[in-house]
């Protein structure tokens, strides 16, 4: 029986470990950066259209944000915007054109500041980029506090320790001794 117990904890590591980079991909996050560029790409599924990947298929135009972070590492980071539309995930964007503008006119500024909202990750070897939700100027270097992400998760954690409860009652009613009633009298 110590193995049902063995199997099932790591059935639930993996479940919090698959769980945990959904949320940590899927969620905004927020960073403050410089924006160096802009540029345009025509990509189809299987990544930008070039001399060694030919167009395969249907095609579409993919704006790029390139840009350096703003504290003392310099990190360079390229980010996709692209919309995301009625699709998952439900962030609802449908300005991207606008956000290229946008960015456009901050890459003219080498000293203005933006904080821009992304989700996502950037994995060179497979060309993901994370895609640009919203983009702001800003003068600040400390990036915002992550409001929707502290709700987000204080609500999951209600929902978990609710249903932790109900489970727990629900076991320990059936663990009880039945009691026999004292109906005779």
């Amino acid at each position: 029986m110590p193995w049902v117990k063995r199997s099932i904890a790591v059935l639930c590591l993996i479940v919090v470990t698959v769980a945990a980079l959904c949320f940590h991909y899927y969620l905004p996050r927020h960073k403050v950066v410089h924006i160096t560029g802009v540029e345009v790409k025509r990509m189809d599924a299987d990544g930008v259209i070039n001399a060694e990947n030919p167009a395969d298929g249907p095609t579409r135009d993919v704006y790029f944000i390139n840009t350096v972070s703003s504290d003392a590492d310099r990190e360079v980071v390229v980010y996709r915007n692209e919309d995301t539309g009625w699709g998952f995930p439900w962030y609802f964007k449908f300005d991207s054109a606008d956000l290229q503008a946008k960015a456009q006119d901050y890459s003219r500024d080498q000293s203005q500041l933006a904080v821009i909202r992304y989700y996502g990750w950037r994995f060179q070897i497979f060309s993901m980029f994370p895609n640009i939700t919203d983009l702001k100027a800003t003068t600040s270097r400390s990036e915002p506090f992550p409001v929707f992400n502290t709700i987000f998760f204080s609500v999951l954690l209600i929902v978990a320790v609710t249903i932790g409860l109900v489970i727990r009652r629900r076991l320990r009613l059936k663990r009880a001794p039945m009691v026999p009633s004292d109906s005779s009298r």
